[in-house]
């Protein structure tokens, strides 16, 4: 039973960019081919054979109340302004500037241990590397300025500063750099960087990798190649607000380009300082290794900047992060990677209302047991890859998502359960709108090992439409279990109309009766339970 679905709500798509890329013809619909499945041991295939064979499934339809949700309430943004981060520090006492060595500072180590690290620095700074050291108050770059030899720090023209020094602010110190601070450019060659494990506020201003052999900026050239750097550690604050950052950050452990990050594990113990935390909002960063790094973060806010042409992910918060707010930013350009992620246990977090597109992989990722998030309303299209995906992280709600135009999937789930899909739009994607399959990761490179019964797929979908995306509305594979409800599909791109992949395609006509005819909810469970298998 193959037709198309017209549109039961009569609704009338969006005046958006996105409409004028699909109706303009700037559609991007290449097919791509997936993945072989890697190499698993002979337990494991059995297993696995038997999920992927089980096509005996139940097609019933359950009470449509279960699965009514609100919408999904998310964070006020209105207070997350300048003024608001203008007011986050203390001016009122003085603090201390002082030129140090760096191996005496606990919050440069990462820097000059093992690994021969230091040796950067040595040949840098051809003697034993020191550090300008800002502590015990409030500090302004110009106060750095007047109090460091000319060498260290200069100002080279009205406004703008050359640092030839790494810059610290210690826990106890407050570092501002406002308006008056055209540019801070961080010399390539000096090996100048700039960390913080007290309080940072950046307003108003310029920061940038600078190569002063070249006189210009520290543009990307190779992985490995030093380029100066920002990174807070555990226990501080930072506010970032209406500031551009470009040309930092290269393949190096938190050298990345703008990283907050609690300290090593050991180092974290011993100083019991708490998780960092801050805001980076209205601003822009361009041709940094990653836009945006965090590690054990709670409760950062990045909101209203610009990430476009970061060489390997644009926003990248990782381990352990929770609470963080991710909005309203576009995130264009990155060149080898995702445009936004967030990966290893990444929980309890906002990503809406972004644009991202045109990344070289996927728009939007949600990785390794990041769980408890809320994906809303976000735009993402015209990335190489997927628009949204979600490998191994359960429990997450997809809300009210325009995924058009993208390469391959508009929304894939791997080895997810639990995922909700309300009120989400994919149209025009280069293989399915929506595409949910298990795989076993046994040797694979990912530190996830899975037992192969727990490689398990289940779905949500509720509301949204799916419409011409070229192989298809919905293919699941092998699922746990899948509901449908109220889900519009129209344009098909077959001739013979929609056409359901997977299992979906085996019970298409008892599905689309139920879904389109009578307008109930759709219930697609296995006959054999998961305990059945496991014996």
């Amino acid at each position: 039973m193959n037709r198309q679905i017209n549109n039961p709500r009569g609704r009338t798509w969006p005046h958006t960019l996105l409409e004028s890329a699909v109706f303009g013809g700037a559609l991007l619909m290449a097919s791509v081919a997936l993945a072989n499945t890697p190499a698993v041991s002979e337990a494991a295939k059995i297993v696995v054979k038997d999920l992927q064979e089980t096509n005996s499934y139940n097609i019933t339809s359950p009470a449509v109340e279960p699965l009514a949700m609100e919408k999904p309430k998310l964070p006020d943004l209105s207070g997350y302004t300048l003024e608001a981060a203008l007011k986050k520090i203390d001016r009122s006492k003085p603090g201390k500037v002082r030129v140090s060595r760096m191996m005496e500072e606990t919050g440069l180590k990462e820097f000059i241990g093992g690994d021969n690290k230091m040796a950067e620095w040595v040949a840098r700074q051809r003697g034993i590397p020191d550090a300008i050291i800002i502590q015990d108050g409030y500090v302004s770059l110009q106060d750095v300025a007047r109090q460091v030899p000319k060498q260290f720090l200069s100002e080279v023209s009205p406004g703008v500063y050359v640092a030839r020094l790494p810059i610290l602010v210690k826990d106890s110190g407050i570092l501002e750099i406002d308006k008056r601070t055209r540019e801070l450019r961080l010399s390539q060659e000096k090996g100048s960087f700039l960390v913080s494990e007290g309080k940072l506020l950046i307003t108003q201003s310029q920061l940038n990798g600078w190569s002063e052999s070249r006189n210009g900026p520290a543009t990307f050239r190779k992985p490995s190649e030093f380029r100066p750097f920002l990174l807070t550690w555990g226990g501080s604050e930072t506010w970032i607000a209406n500031t551009k950052m470009a040309s930092l950050g290269y393949d190096q452990s938190k050298s990345y380009g703008v990283s907050i990050s609690q300290y090593t594990p050991n180092t974290a113990k011993v100083l019991n300082r708490p998780e960092p935390t801050g805001w980076i909002i209205d601003s822009e960063f361009s041709d940094l290794w990653y836009g945006f790094y965090c590690y054990e973060t709670r409760d950062f806010v990045i909101k209203g900047n610009t990430y476009r042409d970061n060489i390997v992910y644009g926003i990248d918060p990782h381990d352990r992060s929770h609470g963080l707010i991710i909005a309203e930013n576009t995130v264009h350009g990155t060149k080898k990677k995702h445009g936004i992620i967030i990966s290893r246990e990444v929980d309890r977090s906002f990503i809406f209302r972004n644009k991202s597109y045109d990344n070289k992989l996927s728009g939007v990722v949600l990785d390794r047991n990041s769980v408890g998030n809320i994906v809303a309303y976000n735009d993402i299209y015209q990335n190489h890859t997927d628009g949204i995906t979600l490998y191994e992280s359960g429990d997450n709600l997809l809300w009210g998502n325009r995924v058009v135009a993208n390469r391959r999937h508009g929304i894939r789930v791997r080895n997810s359960t639990n995922i909700k899909l309300y009120e989400n739009f994919a149209m025009a994607n280069g293989l399915m709108g929506i595409y949910g399959h298990i795989k076993d990761l046994t040797d694979t490179d990912r530190d996830i090992e899975l037992d192969p019964f727990d490689a398990e797929v289940s779905l949500i979908v509720v509301g949204g439409e799916l419409a011409g995306n070229k192989s298809g509305p919905l293919s699941i594979d092998s699922p746990l279990s899948v509901e449908l409800y109220d889900v519009s599909m129209l344009a098909p791109t077959k001739s013979s109309g929609i056409s359901f992949n997977g299992v979906l395609g085996e019970h298409q006509s008892q599905i689309l009766d139920l879904l389109v005819r009578q307008k109930k909810a759709v219930l697609i469970d296995p006959v054999e339970s998961q305990s059945e298998l496991r014996q």
